[in-house]
């Protein structure tokens, strides 16, 4: 301990002797480790920390495949839900769940309010312990039981103060009092999911048929069991199903067993976290990069300063200091300051990070678990010693060796020398525009995706100018289907009254929001073989004017009327892409019927509208089937009315808070007690939509000016040292008649040979890394020649002005005065 004490104050005096080689230094390692820290953080709260719960290796989803259908990862459904839980020999427990949206009255003004839905066993897999009250039980779940809710810990503060005698009181929750039983911790999360109440599902076991896979299904596994257990666990009950439940009206054993459904249970960390994986270890990648980039700036600041030294080395040498002894004082400096870099990087980190979560997509999972913790305190000391160690040993092998006695002897200032110290400079050098260019290409990529994905139509024109909200008609507020469609068209009749507004228009799901139904679609003119189920489609259903106020346009044909619409007219509209699959001519689409199910009447199509970008503008366009919003004989049931639809109102006005204010009076004239939910601009869907890849951009953005800030001020620091040890030959080439520009050129060359080198190992390490980006990359190859050649010019821009300054320089070395110096 003493010698470390003792080694620590010799280094604190000599760095405190050169103030600037110590901050320059302490500033470019705090941001390059500041960097790492802050996205290690992100990664460790978002993929590296276990979940929040109990041994939640053992918690996994449910899910299935079904190639058959196009379906990789399949939902869980009733009858899965019934026959698992009663034939499974892997779960401890398991259930279903799914988000929802709900109106809630009766305490304080009406709102509308996220929930869950969940089987009594979901809780438990989580093993979630309330802080009042109770948890769901199985008669909770049960059709015909007292109608129950759980509070979130958020929504028991807010609305009753967080009083613990509110378990036990009623809440009317869509129209229908249901006693409070308890209230979730405020520690429990739950995916993305932050609703206000949990609901039970309460499954009619008698009505269950075979298919409806729209939940989402969630076990925990019993004590040694594996996910591949379960999985062939799964497919041993999956035949079960059929024998137990009906299947849907119209469908065939056949059909379903062309379905293909398999299992596909994987730990819940996967649904959890999603494919956000990628985007960081990308972005962890590149700040990698970064450091690395600064270290070999800090070795080349090491080199000059050990070369300062080199002298004093070389005394210390001849008097018996040891080559191990030099080495180990030089590398206790260079990790003394990696450290106090790394714990400069950490408050940067900590700033950095809140700008990090702020920046972040709305979906980045985990949040609120991401902070600097013991984990990623371990990983900043440890890249901070590794950093040290790496850019203290170039000087180390340099300048402690056995050539300190030669350097004794002749001065260490011979010509040869000087250009042999050089040559290690120029090697770091090249290095950092080597890897500055893969993080340039890198996000010239990122700006070529952003740029296409913002060329694409997602199905809608000037978002900015489209608000959009969602209205429930509760069935205590309108019992008959007519009625819910009433008063829907009541209300979007006030709301074309506003001034400003342009057009209104009503559907099931905003394109993007998240809001959709899939479901196979039959062609009267294209049977499918017998046996077989037909492709699936994406359904929604709308009422008149909804294109108009999207500005998606009308192909063919025309739109619904709200005639047809009372009068349940079997009628439909596609999508341009569904037309052309089966018709090649959309106008040749109008006319042909479609039904959802064997049974059920056959439907004409009416009108074909724009593709929609319905999961983003970087995925594919589904083909979509839009509905009526009331309908006769759907899926076998009587009459169907869609009760909770979004509006689209177009105005110029949209974003004004008189505009807000002026559409909930309109909505409250028609019916005061509707909550508004959701509401937003088109264009906040639309950005969110591209928040993955903004963010992205941003970080590689970042990464890569800093790596071009560090890549040209090594340029500028190795031909300054080049002109200052070669003044002497400066000096004899002009005494001798060497014209101005010539030298200039000499070093202006000398800058553009060391970034040639590097852009032509930088152009191979990038040709093979950023194939890692692919799934990150929208209609622009990996290899886009536009971008390598932009970054290329640009690099060798940046290196000429970067070699400018100290060329210039040169020439203005007086011959005289230089050779009087030597």
């Amino acid at each position: 301990m003493g010698f470390l004490l003792e080694q620590l104050r010799h280094v604190t005096r000599r760095l405190t002797r050169a103030p600037l080689f110590t901050a320059v230094t302490l500033l470019t390692l705090a941001v390059g480790i500041g960097a790492n820290s802050a996205i290690f953080s992100v990664i460790n709260g978002v993929l590296l920390k276990p979940l929040p719960y109990s041994e939640p290796d053992r918690i996994v989803g449910v899910w299935h495949t079904a190639p058959g259908l196009g379906f990789k990862q399949l939902n869980a459904s009733p009858s899965t839900y019934f026959t698992y839980r009663e034939e499974n020999r892997v779960f401890e427990e398991s259930g279903v769940w799914n988000g929802d949206s709900d109106t809630i009255t009766g305490v304080g003004e009406p709102e509308q309010v996220d929930a869950i839905n969940v089987t009594y066993g979901i809780l438990p897999v989580l093993r979630v312990q309330p802080v009042v009250g109770r948890v769901f039980t199985e008669k909770d779940d049960s059709p015909g039981s007292p109608e129950t809710v759980i509070l979130s810990y958020a929504y028991w503060q807010r609305k009753f103060g967080g009083d613990p005698h509110a378990v036990g009181k009623r809440l009317v929750v869509d129209g229908k009092a249901k006693d409070i039983i308890g209230v979730l911790p405020q520690s429990f999360r739950f995916l993305n999911q932050h609703p206000a109440v949990i609901l039970p599902l309460r499954f009619n076991r008698a009505t269950v048929f075979v298919g409806n896979f729209s939940f989402q299904g969630l076990a925990r596994l019993k004590p040694g069991v594996t996910v591949a257990q379960a999985n062939a666990d799964i497919a041993r009950m999956l035949p079960m199903l059929v024998a137990r439940f009906k299947l849907p009206p119209g469908f065939t054993l056949q059909m379903f067993q062309e379905a293909r459904i398999g299992p596909n249970i994987h730990l819940f960390k996967e649904d959890v976290v999603g494919d956000v994986g990628k985007v960081l270890w990308v972005l962890m990648a590149t700040v990698g990069i970064v450091l690395f980039i600064a270290c070999a700036n800090v070795a080349n600041l090491f080199l000059v300063r050990a070369e300062g030294r080199q002298q004093e080395l070389a005394i210390r040498a001849a008097l018996g200091a040891g080559w191990g002894k030099l080495a180990r004082e030089l590398l206790f400096e260079s990790v003394t300051l990696g450290i106090v870099g790394g714990a400069l990087g950490t408050a940067l980190a900590y700033a950095g990070l809140r700008l990090l979560v702020a920046l972040g997509p709305t979906s980045l999972p985990r949040l609120d678990e991401i902070a600097i913790d013991p984990g990623v305190l371990v990983f900043t000391f440890g890249i901070s010693v590794l950093a040290g160690i790496l850019f203290g040993l170039i000087p180390v092998f340099k300048y402690a060796g056995a050539s300190l006695g030669t350097s004794l002897r002749e001065g260490g200032r011979t010509l040869s020398e000087g250009r042999e110290r050089l040559r290690a400079r120029n090697l770091l050098v090249v290095v950092q525009v080597a890897l500055a260019l893969v993080l340039l290409v890198s996000s010239g990529l990122m700006i070529r995706t952003f740029q296409a994905m913002r060329k694409v139509q997602p199905g809608f024109t000037r978002p900015e100018e489209v608000m959009t909200l969602r209205l429930s008609i509760l069935e205590a507020q309108a019992p008959e289907p007519d009625r819910v469609v009433r008063a829907h068209q009541q209300i979007l009749e006030r709301l074309q009254q506003i001034p400003g507004v342009a057009s209104v228009g009503l559907v099931t799901g905003i394109t993007m929001d998240g809001n959709n139904s899939n479901d196979p679609i039959f062609l009267e003119d294209f049977p499918s073989p017998e046996g077989q189920i037909p492709p699936m489609r994406r359904f929604k259903w709308v009422s008149p004017g909804l294109f108009r106020a999207m500005g998606n346009p009308l192909i063919a044909g025309r739109d619904v009327t709200w005639n047809e619409t009372y009068n349940a007219a079997p009628v439909a509209l596609i999508s341009e892409n569904f037309a052309r699959h089966y018709w090649k001519d959309p106008a040749k689409a109008i006319g042909r019927r479609i039904r959802e199910t064997p049974k059920d009447p056959w439907r004409e199509v009416i009108g074909v509208v724009g593709d929609e970008r319905d999961d983003g503008v970087d995925q594919k366009a589904p083909e979509v089937v839009y509905w009526p919003m009331l309908m006769k004989q759907f899926w076998a049931e009587p009459v169907v009315v869609r009760r909770t639809m979004a509006y689209a109102i177009r105005s110029p006005r949209t974003g004004s808070q008189s505009f807000l204010k002026e559409i909930r009076e309109a909505i409250w004239f028609v019916n005061g007690n509707l909550p508004l939910a959701d509401v937003r601009s088109l264009k906040e869907i639309y950005e969110r939509s591209m928040a993955r890849t903004s963010f992205t951009l941003l970080m590689l953005a970042i990464a890569a000016s800093m790596a071009l800030l560090l890549g040209v001020v090594g340029i500028y620091g190795v031909i300054s040292y080049s002109v200052s040890q070669r003044t002497r030959e400066i000096g004899i080439r002009m005494a001798l008649g060497a014209q101005q520009e010539h030298v200039s050129r000499m070093f202006l060359r000398h800058g553009l040979v060391l970034t040639g080198v590097g852009i032509a190992i930088g152009l191979g390490a990038a040709f093979g890394l950023t194939r890692l980006m692919s799934a990150l990359l929208f209609e622009v190859s990996p290899l886009d020649p536009i971008t390598y050649a932009a970054v290329s010019l640009g690099l060798v821009t940046a290196a000429l002005l970067a070699s400018y300054l100290p060329a210039r320089r040169a020439t203005a070395i007086n011959p005289v005065q230089a050779l009087k110096m030597e």
